[in-house]
């Protein structure tokens, strides 16, 4: 057989351009997995009803910090379509309005969080016992002060990847996590701090961060860069670009979240071993689909910036290839959770009873996650670059509550699998998401999307 070389000297994006840019995201993905991990660590020195307060609350925040980064993405894929383009002025005017809207919304959201505290934590999780109840409602309080600052650090992070510049919000990333887990270990080991040691660290470290990426965003030197305002001047045709990409993404991503809220209130009623064990799951399972987040992200940067320049074709050759780069590290990552997940999960303190159900999930989803992750996962965003996000939003839905929270109650609770059963239900969900958007991808629908061509107009 003939051997077909394709010629890429034209692309947008040479090979070193993508190390570049996945390389920066893989070690702050990274980063975050291994500080969850340690937070999860160290506090279980405060008690498994502190671990499991803390990974309900952690729960909500996630759902949140997930629609700023779906808003977040909504202006990058814009600014990048503008730099597609070669329009630093419309490119520049989206960054400001990105973030202005950003600090707007959060501030809203941390107003609304306050106000509804008590619901969130009975009404949410409900019957649950009253010393993880306590840990929560602690975690809680603090917690949803750092708010706008993750949310003002999503979006600028959003922002230098759109530019291709990662190593930005790499470094900042960087110490973000440092002052975090720092702090929490000079709170719960120095202090002996129950589980204000672990919350306010979280606080002044996302603050820190903010400050900094807003700072950098100052300068001019970026093809993307914050105008120097005081006062925000909205303007609608903007916020709407962004919105119509951000509001389906953030859909998608709320819904995903509220899915695993619900399976996680399922959870709790199985006891709290069970809710400590998928805790653990939890932040173990970040690690293995480091490579996958990271190489959806670059790939938001990269489709964004070819679909601006109508280069389609390289569009969907950057979206197999990148698809494929993360298969290959996935599979070598859940290869070593698999054999080392024993002594991994023994560094959490659990119970007898919690550790045995942490190894059943871990070892199910190391097998599942290697073969359907990243076609479930990372392959979408490709999708989600040229503002296809109406139909993601929809299967992402769809199979949210027809698998994850349908099949975690029959698996879970009526077949009496507890919790592992919700872990079933999860892939489950994957395998059912890589149908629908492997069909989309190769019918080619996704091209020539709306956001294009009025950007195209706005000309």
């Amino acid at each position: 057989m003939k051997k077909c070389n394709i010629d890429r000297s034209h692309y947008l994006f040479d090979n070193q351009a993508l190390v570049s840019l996945i390389v920066p995201l893989i070690i702050e993905q990274l980063l975050t997995v291994l500080v969850g991990m340690a937070d999860s660590i160290m506090v279980a020195n405060v008690g498994e009803a502190a671990v499991s307060g803390v990974s309900l609350v952690d729960q909500i925040m996630v759902l949140l910090i997930n629609i700023f980064a779906a808003l977040a993405t909504g202006g990058a894929v814009v600014a990048g379509q503008y730099l597609g383009q070669k329009n630093k002025e419309q490119a520049c005017k989206s960054t400001t309005q990105l973030m202005w809207s950003m600090g707007f919304i959060s501030l809203v959201i941390t107003a609304f969080v306050y106000a509804c505290k008590y619901w969130i934590l009975h009404g949410v999780f409900g019957q649950i016992e009253a010393d993880v109840m306590h840990h929560a409602d602690v975690y809680l309080l603090i917690v949803t002060a750092s708010i706008p600052f993750i949310a003002l650090y999503n979006g600028g992070a959003a922002v230098f990847r759109a530019m291709g510049n990662s190593e930005v919000s790499m470094k900042v990333s960087l110490l973000m996590n440092a002052i975090n887990v720092s702090g929490n270990a000079i709170l719960i080991y120095g202090f002996h701090c129950g589980t204000e040691g672990v919350a306010i660290p979280t606080l002044v470290s996302r603050f820190v961060a903010a400050f900094i990426i807003i700072k950098l965003l100052l300068k001019d030197k970026w093809s993307l860069h914050l105008e120097r305002t005081y006062r925000f001047n909205p303007d609608w045709s903007m916020i709407r670009k962004i919105l119509s990409v951000g509001i389906p993404n953030g859909l998608e991503n709320s819904m995903f979240q509220l899915g695993k809220i619900i399976v996680q209130g399922m959870i709790a009623s199985y006891g709290t071993a069970a809710i400590a064990a998928n805790a653990v799951c939890n932040s173990i399972a970040g690690f293995p689909i480091i490579p996958g987040t990271a190489i959806g992200l670059a790939m938001i940067t990269v489709v964004g910036q070819c679909v601006g320049a109508r280069q389609y074709d390289q569009a969907k050759s950057y979206i197999y290839r990148l698809t494929g780069l993360a298969y290959i590290f996935m599979l070598v990552l859940n290869i070593l959770i698999a054999v080392f997940c024993r002594p991994i999960i023994g560094c959490f303190s659990l119970s007898p009873e919690a550790a045995h159900t942490a190894e059943q999930m871990m070892l199910w989803h190391s097998l599942f996650c290697a073969i359907f992750w990243p076609a479930a996962f990372t392959m979408p965003n490709g999708l989600h670059a040229a503002n296809d996000v109406r139909f993601t939003m929809i299967v992402s839905v769809v199979s949210m509550w027809l698998c994850r929270i349908c099949l975690s109650y029959v698996f879970g609770t009526m077949m009496g699998l507890g919790a592992l059963g919700t872990w079933f239900a999860m892939f489950a969900d994957w395998i059912f998401r890589i149908f629908f958007f492997a069909y989309r991808l190769h019918s080619n629908k996704w091209q020539h999307r709306e956001l294009e061509n009025k950007l195209a107009a706005a000309d």
